[in-house]
């Protein structure tokens, strides 16, 4: 069946930096865009990072541009986020999404379960 399993969060200092993962299975990996979403306490699912099915395209809003970064290993059915300057804003539940079109708003796609980053001192 399909899965994704996220896994890499924890507990981080202000300005550190954390390197998650989405381990993919049960469907064709190297067809799917990817995203990573989150979702803090209280507050709406925030869209963080696309990338495309090949790796070749990629898209962040302006509350983490320039510190996350999407990538892709297709070999490996795997997606990251890496993050750096780490803030306590950034905390929240982080989950790995993999839909068809990486432009669509509308697309559920499949879902992992959710990791959690947590960035406090």
């Amino acid at each position: 069946q399909v899965q994704l399993v996220e896994s890499g969060g924890g507990l981080v200092q202000p300005g550190g930096s954390l390197r998650l993962s989405c381990a993919a299975s049960g469907f064709t990996f190297s067809s799917k865009a990817m995203k990573w979403y989150r979702q803090a306490p209280g507050k709406e699912r925030e869209l963080v990072a696309t990338i495309t099915s090949t790796g070749g395209s990629t898209k962040y809003p302006d509350s983490v541009k320039g510190r996350f970064t999407i990538s892709r290993d297709n070999a490996k059915k795997t997606v990251y986020l890496q993050m750096h300057n780490l803030n306590p804003e950034d905390t929240a539940v982080y989950y790995c999404n993999a839909v068809q079109n990486a432009w669509s708003a509308h697309e559920a796609g499949y879902w992992g379960q959710g990791t959690q980053v947590t960035v406090s001192s």
